[in-house]
């Protein structure tokens, strides 16, 4: 019998041939077979990335700019204390080592967060848990500014955790759950980058605003709780997503909204703890992969190399950019040649750059730092979509935020074991400020932590399933199937087509395959 996800996209290319990683009778001997066959590029026809944006309605639009610009912020609140470090270990009388327990608190907390909006947002819709997310970052954003004590500081920080980890899977699921499937490539990788662009928004901010009044720095974190005011606005004036008002509407149709729900959940996690507890490991190796060649690689180029401060942050500033062109290039790449293909091949480049990305001396490590972390926000840039198409339908944000978070919480640990490892390459001291400081070999360190990170990287994206061009639409989510009682049938994939047709038709974006699908859906008929 024909799958019941399209076989086809609208550009001609072939979806995800991949088996279906939630089929309980597939034997694991057949899935393993099949890992190296569906790794095979599709070398899927490549539109020219200006005409695959214009597939994007106006409302798929603003639903990625909305998801964009809070994820954007999401972030740059995050670095408003890995900047000011200094300061405020200074302002409540702390080590340095004492503040970034406000880095640590937030980063154990977000699974919390995840969780928590995750379930609220497959439940409610996207839109009043996105908003309330973003009145929680004005509020705690103030709160940090108006802390006057170190446990004040602490409290506030562990809350802002809790919201940080809100955002994530509501973001994906917003800007890419309506999104056409031939840009979700591009689209991912674009989405993916506002982590990157809040990074170097922090970084020019705090330049302008931290230790330039006699407020110190609390301005940064004043400013940083103004945006979420314009982003709570616009997501106001948009609507729930298409995707999620169609399965408001099958929920209904089953005859209770939260009991419907409830059924979805416990199908969802009898079919998919296996892959629940996969998608947990793959994102604690992506973790790793950028905590590990970020948070210390600044200590390594001021310690180990002598760098000046100005010059460590052209450096960052530099690998942030390669980040951002290498997230937005392979996530459209990822749309031709694959999911796990193009993560592969970005770790299989990222590692062979990590001899100049950490031994390099002079500052031309700033070219090696571009391309390494075009490498791995490259197949960073996957991620957003990939999560979402292998997700079960009901619970695509819970699923999409809380892997990624409890992922970033088992690598929150990178920087303290790569430094505790840096421990055992002693170089010779040196002396500034009429004191001795202690040198180590942090970029032996990096090279040999992130080489195996990459290895452990591939090896699980080879033996995971890839679904590129899943339907997201409830009418082909089997979880939903199986609670109404039934399987998908024909009469489905025929209405699914419809309506497709009908968005591209307005759009003008009518494809060629569209008489090569209804034969396809014909045959899908016959067969049930």
């Amino acid at each position: 019998m024909a799958s019941h996800d399209e076989k086809v996209m609208r550009d001609g290319s072939p979806i995800s041939h991949d088996v279906d990683p939630t089929d309980q009778h597939l034997p694991a001997g057949r899935y393993l077979a099949t890992r190296l066959t569906t790794l095979k590029p599709p070398l899927a026809k490549a539109p020219n990335p200006i005409r695959l944006l214009r597939m994007l309605n106006l409302q798929q639009w603003l639903f990625f700019f909305v998801a964009f610009i809070a994820w954007t912020w999401d972030a740059f609140d995050f670095f408003t204390v890995s900047l000011t470090v200094e300061q405020l270990a200074e302002e409540f009388g702390k080590t340095n080592r004492d503040i970034t327990w406000g880095i640590t608190l937030v980063l154990m907390l977000r699974s919390v967060g995840a969780i928590i909006f995750g379930i609220a947002s497959d439940r409610y819709g996207r839109k009043w848990p996105f908003i309330v997310n973003n009145i929680l970052f004005i509020i705690l954003e103030l709160g940090t500014a108006f802390t006057q004590t170190y446990q004040q500081f602490l409290a506030v920080r562990a809350l802002f955790g809790i919201a940080m980890g809100g955002l994530y899977g509501n973001a994906a699921a917003t800007a890419l759950e309506d999104c056409p499937p031939e840009a979700r490539g591009i689209i991912s990788g674009m989405l993916q980058q506002g982590y990157a662009f809040g990074y170097l928004l922090a970084t020019a901010f705090a330049r302008g605003l931290v230790d330039t009044t006699s407020h110190g720095w609390r301005p940064l974190f004043w400013f940083g709780a103004c945006p979420p005011v314009l982003i709570i606005i616009f997501r106001f004036f948009l609507p729930e997503t298409v995707s999620f008002r169609e399965r408001v509407a099958a929920r209904k149709a089953q005859g209770s909204i939260a009991g419907t729900f409830v059924k979805e959940g416990k199908v969802a996690l009898r079919r998919h703890w296996i892959l629940l507890i996969y998608l947990v490991l793959l994102m604690a190796g992506f973790n790793f992969m950028s905590h590990g060649s970020q948070d210390l690689y600044p200590t390594m180029l001021t310690n180990q190399f002598n760098f000046s401060h100005n010059a460590v942050t052209v450096t960052q500033v530099v690998a942030n950019l390669g980040a951002m062109t290498g997230g937005t290039v392979i996530g459209y790449c990822s749309q031709i040649f694959g999911r796990r293909f193009s993560i592969i091949v970005m770790c299989i480049l990222g590692g062979a750059l990590l001899y100049p990305y950490s031994f390099t001396k002079s500052h031309s490590v700033t070219a090696a730092a571009f391309f390494e972390q075009f490498c791995v926000q490259g197949a960073w840039g996957v991620i957003p979509i990939h999560l979402m198409e292998l997700s079960p339908g009901s619970f695509r944000t819970f699923v999409v935020g809380t892997s990624y978070q409890l992922g970033n919480l088992v690598s929150s640990a990178s920087s303290t074991i790569e430094a505790t490892i840096g421990e055992r390459f002693p170089l010779p001291p040196k002396r500034q400020g009429g004191r001795e400081i202690k040198r180590y070999d942090y970029g032996k360190v990096i090279c040999i932590f992130m080489a195996c990170v990459y290895v452990y990287v591939i090896v699980l994206t080879f033996f995971g399933p890839e679904r590129r061009g899943r339907s997201m639409d409830v009418e082909h989510d089997s979880d939903m199937a199986e609670v109404r009682g039934g399987h998908l049938d024909g009469g489905n994939v025929a209405r699914h087509d419809q309506r497709q047709h009908q968005r591209h038709e307005d759009a003008g974006e009518v494809s060629s395959m569209d008489e090569e699908r209804a034969v396809e859906t014909q045959q899908q008929k016959e067969v049930v």
